[in-house]
């Protein structure tokens, strides 16, 4: 196997000026077809960092596993400008932009540097700084700017750096101008934040007009206290209940995907996705081949959880025992998988051989390790919800009933029907999808029929309530328990009295609860009610019909989109001016739409929290070449519950400040710590739980990178996993910028 790499022409030589904007960390991570020929050429466009980059390669084939030596390409020009600039900063922040030339050439350039003007931000020149100087070779000079960014969002810096006319001596020489390349201009991106925390709101509406125009009118109100110049809303339309989650397939929540479980919400949706599509002719070229590669890369990332008896778990092997429920999870989704990608499957049978060594005499199978979400406790934690998702997954599978350990988990889960019924609905839910699975028609119409009269139809639509919900927003439970009756009904016969009209009401409520990214609050609730919804969606597919859809605001808004067989998929949006402001969306036609309005905004740190207490302090090193910060962050759990979820700490590093490499090895050597990422400007801090009012210490260094004036306090936020209500928020600052 032979690998190599060719540049025909350096970067920056052909043309009067270069335009650099292309910088990424990671340029080709491509699967290539090199077909029976046994060699291909790639042709690619080098990014414009000027730096070294190197590349290797292997090969699959059915004679074996071929590894290339890397090989290296240079991208480099003799006369080039770099920015230095913070990755992100708060508004009202001002921050020193600094231009450094280089000139490689063998003879001595005018160099002047311009920072183009812009109405996104204002800039003045540092004091005593030149912007025309004699630039020879192997030489480099910093120019400095003062920035104030002025809006929020995607900030462009324009550098240009041109070599001039000049009778001016430089050294020993005239000056020159290079006959190529001599103005070379680079264009950043600095993202300006509002200050607090941010809050995201969404509204939605399933609108079915085949019996004449229906409209919902949807108020965007703000709170009380909120962070002037941070509101922003759009309206977005789809003709697909699937739309929402396709185009979001690599981020379906807006929290961090640290853990074993959380990878599979990455995993997991492409299979109901391309299902759904496949099953409604809707599956396209370009569809396929990025839900195929989210597959590949999450059934990849998924072994690194996985231990050497076959089990899986959240951190996989820094974790005592596998998860039985993760483990179940896994099983089924890579199942489900197989039609897609290539699963080994031995990962499959290794599963399931684990989870059969679990069962006990009476057919139950027994819960291992730790479940991180114990708002299911009475729920998958206990030996009968776990036993039913756990057959519920071998029977997607296409596990046959007679299957001996299929048969005791469904002898163990009779005998416990009766007893569920009153006990817990959630549980119940469940059964009602297990033993449709299993074909037992009795057993599901008894509790289908209990699960009716259980439900809540406030609003014209139907769902589940959960006893002891926060009332906080969506709540995660509450999502999975009506998911599971809709695909109970979807996944059996039709029964009398719950057809597709009762469904309907079911999906309007789901709907209703979806993020702007068409996930849900968390991860098991996002798989589920996807999971349903795709299957609804494919029983209830019409290619038929086209619907209009107009939106009107009493401030004089009127927009209109228009949804068919040909656009269905196609993602429209408009952003809305009116903030808060009322909106009708009506829709008239023939063809189901899906629309959301969803709003984003900033608020301060709220002072009362019931459920956690979080607090800073600081130490500082001012007087030093790069001043240092050590961030102590007490977090302490007081809610009701003695235990809570996994917890996530999540700490916005301060506007031109970095994470320390050292202390976060510190961090990580943690034993309450499970796991630590660093985020685009973010680092989160996992941990097992809290218990009740346990207090945790932790502490990170941060060094100033770029020095930023007017440094505006960031956001520390802790919070649980699975009941994102339950959350605190606190800031800290740094005494150094004082």
């Amino acid at each position: 196997m032979t690998f190599g790499l060719n540049s025909p022409i350096m970067a920056g030589t052909g043309g009067e000026e270069t335009l650099r904007t292309f910088f990424p960390e990671t340029w080709i991570w491509d699967l290539v077809s090199v077909g029976d020929s046994g060699s291909v050429n790639v042709e690619k466009t080098v990014p414009d960092t000027i730096t070294k980059w190197a590349a290797g390669a292997f090969c699959v084939s059915s004679v074996g596993f071929g590894v290339a030596p890397n090989v290296a390409l240079v991208a480099f020009q003799p006369f080039f400008v770099s920015l230095t600039l913070p990755y992100s900063v708060i508004r009202g922040e001002v921050f020193t932009l600094k231009a450094t030339v280089f000139n490689y050439l063998s003879k001595c350039i005018m160099v002047k540097t311009t920072l183009a003007d812009s109405d996104q931000y204002t800039s003045i020149n540092c004091d005593g700084c030149q912007y025309s100087v004699c630039l020879c070779g192997e030489e480099s000079r910093t120019f400095s700017w003062i920035v104030t960014p002025t809006t929020l969002g995607q900030v462009n810096l324009k550098v240009s750096a041109e070599a001039i006319k000049t009778n001016i001596q430089c050294g020993n020489e005239v000056a020159t101008v290079p006959d190529m390349g001599n103005i070379d201009t680079v264009v950043r991106t600095l993202l300006v934040e509002a200050e607090g925390t941010p809050q995201m709101v969404s509204h939605n509406a399933l609108l079915c007009p085949a019996e004449g125009p229906v409209e919902k009118t949807i108020s965007l109100l703000l709170p009380e206290i909120f962070v002037a110049g941070s509101a922003r809303a759009s309206v977005s339309v789809l003709g697909d209940l699937m739309g929402r989650a396709m185009k979001n397939l690599d981020k379906l929540l807006a929290m961090p995907y640290g853990c074993g479980e959380q990878n599979m919400v990455l995993f997991a949706p492409n299979i109901f996705i391309l299902n759904y599509l496949k099953s409604t002719e809707q599956l396209t070229k370009d569809i396929q081949e990025k839900a195929t590669r989210f597959l590949e890369s999450g059934y990849q990332r998924e072994l690194n959880y996985k231990h050497d008896d076959g089990s899986y778990s959240a951190f996989g092997n820094s974790d005592t025992s596998g998860n039985t429920w993760l483990t179940s999870f896994v099983m089924k989704s890579f199942g489900g998988a197989k039609p897609y990608i290539f699963v080994e499957d031995k990962h499959i049978q290794e599963a399931r051989s684990w989870l059969s060594k679990l069962q006990r005499p009476d057919g139950c199978i027994q819960s291992v390790g730790k479940l991180f979400h114990n708002g299911m406790k009475g729920g998958v934690s206990d030996d009968v919800s776990l036993t039913a998702y756990i057959t519920a997954a071998m029977l997607e599978l296409d596990t046959n009933t007679s299957d001996p350990v299929v048969q005791r988990c469904l002898s163990c889960l009779k005998a416990s029907v009766d007893s569920q019924l009153e006990e817990n609905l959630y549980t119940t839910a469940l059964l009602s999808y297990t033993f449709t699975l299993a074909g037992d028609e009795e057993t599901r119409i008894k509790l289908i029929t209990y699960l009716n009269q259980k439900s809540n139809t406030q609003g014209g639509s139907r769902h589940w309530d959960r006893a002891g919900d926060s009332g906080k927003g969506p709540d995660s439970l509450e999502v999975e328990m009506t998911s599971y009756v809709l695909l109970a009904l979807l996944s059996g016969p039709a029964l009398p009295d719950f057809g597709l009209d009762y469904s309907s009401s079911i999906v309007r409520w789901l709907v209703q609860q979806q993020n702007p990214y068409g996930g849900f609050s968390s991860t098991q609730d996002t798989v589920v009610a996807l999971q349903a919804l795709a299957k609804y969606g494919a029983a209830t597919y019409s290619a038929e019909g086209s619907t209009t859809v107009t939106v009107t605001s009493l401030g004089g808004l009127n927009t209109e989109f228009m949804v068919d067989q040909s656009n269905r998929l196609l993602y429209q949006e408009q952003k809305l001016s009116e903030v808060p402001g009322e909106y009708t969306i009506r829709a008239q036609g023939k063809s189901c739409v899906l629309a959301q309005i969803s709003m984003h905004y900033n608020i301060p740190p709220p002072p009362d929290f019931s459920a956690f207490n979080i607090t800073t302090n600081t130490k500082t090193k001012c007087n030093i070449n790069r001043p240092q910060l050590i961030l102590f962050v007490h977090v302490r759990y007081q809610g009701r519950r003695e235990e809570t979820n996994m917890v996530i700490i999540n700490i916005k590093l301060l506007s031109g400040y970095i994470l320390d490499k050292s202390s976060l090895e510190l961090l990580k050597s943690d034993r309450s710590v499970k796991r630590v990422d660093l985020d685009e400007g973010y680092i989160n801090i996992y941990l097992d739980g809290l218990k009740k009012d346990e207090t945790l210490i932790y502490s990170v260094t941060l060094e100033e990178d770029v020095p930023v004036r007017n440094l505006k306090p960031a956001v520390v936020k802790v919070y649980d996993y699975y009941q994102t209500s339950d959350e605190a928020v606190t800031e800290y600052s740094s005494p150094c910028a004082e």
